[in-house]
């Protein structure tokens, strides 16, 4: 069984009161971070076994910003906000094709081609055993991680279970939904004529971008071969994890949201602005026996011809989707 989000809010906002940074918005409740979930989101399963509190959060918090505790695959010195970083919505900046951290509470597949997938729990402890290879003895021999685990934890188990647990709690409260355009949609404003223009081409068939970046996560969870390349010796995407010939080149949705400060884009880190984004999916989409089919429905099979003015318009939606809070927010920084 699972918890749906509401009880997880329900728990944290006994815990908290009524503490408010005091510019929120009418309708939405707080998170355990003091972040922002609107009402248009989904309901997040939460696993029953992984009680949330603001205990297991913190201990989280720590975790994912200890550069002690790597020690695999010459990562010494290396925490996961090394190449998560706040300011780029947990994305690296550089180019080392770093999917963001945000919003992971609704997926179920990690990584460019899904190879891990399950809850949040099963992918933080593969990143602490196999990928960092963490010393727990770092965490053992420090007082404060003891009292951590012991306040967080009925067995005070200083373990990688444990740990998995709560960094999947501190990453489950990494949640980004408090931007112009959630306020649009909150009803508390409104785009700009440019701003609306861009929503209309994103959310139609003239853009078609709304099939796989879906409202209100801004990605679908899902894979697509989306006209990268026309040869997969280095690009076969998911299906390395499947073995299906349908899912060759096929790689994850990423989230949209934020998209204006997590540049370089795609799984390959090719384009370095949105104007060479929108230009692929404009006049640059590479046939393939696997590509998507959205990519080449009638009408589009030599791409989208959207005007210069139209490009511009839809840069200036996905900048609505630049969520200021979250790159700031204090419970989400290193404690």
């Amino acid at each position: 069984m699972k918890l749906r989000i509401a009880t997880f809010v329900l728990l944290i906002a006994l815990a908290i009161g009524s503490c408010k940074d005091g510019d929120e918005p009418v309708g939405f409740q707080l998170t355990p971070v003091n972040l922002l979930i609107p009402a248009h989101f989904p309901l997040m399963d939460v696993p029953e076994w992984n009680t949330p509190s603001l205990e297991r959060i913190e201990l989280g918090r720590r975790l994912y910003y200890d550069e002690r505790l790597a020690r695999g695959m010459g990562l010494e010195g290396m925490s996961c906000s090394g190449c998560h970083q706040q300011e780029t919505s947990f994305s690296s900046g550089q180019r080392t094709a770093v999917l963001p951290h945000l919003n992971l509470g609704w997926a179920t597949f990690f990584l460019w081609n899904g190879a891990k997938e399950g809850t949040l729990e099963d992918v933080m402890e593969f990143e602490l055993r196999d990928f960092f290879e963490a010393d727990l003895d770092v965490l053992k021999g420090d007082p404060g991680y003891v009292s951590g685990f012991a306040n967080a934890f009925e067995d005070g188990g200083v373990n990688y279970g444990n740990a998995a647990q709560a960094l999947a709690q501190f990453v489950r409260s990494m949640i980004s939904a408090n931007s112009k355009f959630d306020k649009f949609l909150q009803g508390e404003l409104e785009l700009s004529a440019e701003e609306q223009r861009g929503y209309e081409i994103f959310n139609s068939e003239r853009g078609d971008c709304f099939h796989c970046h879906a409202l209100p996560l801004m990605t679908d969870n899902s894979f697509h071969n989306i006209g990268l390349v026309d040869k997969f010796k280095d690009h076969l995407g998911r299906y390395t994890v499947t073995g299906r010939t349908a899912d060759v080149g096929a790689f994850k949705t990423p989230t949209l949201r934020n998209v204006e400060v997590t540049a370089p884009y795609m799984h390959d880190d090719r384009f370095a602005t949105l104007e060479e984004v929108i230009e692929h999916y404009n006049t640059g989409v590479l046939q393939s026996p696997t590509l998507d089919p959205i990519m080449t429905k009638a009408g589009k099979e030599t791409g989208l011809h959207l005007s210069e003015t139209d490009k511009g318009d839809l840069i200036a939606f996905l900048k609505t989707l630049t969520d200021t809070t979250f790159l700031t927010r204090k419970a989400l920084q290193k404690p």
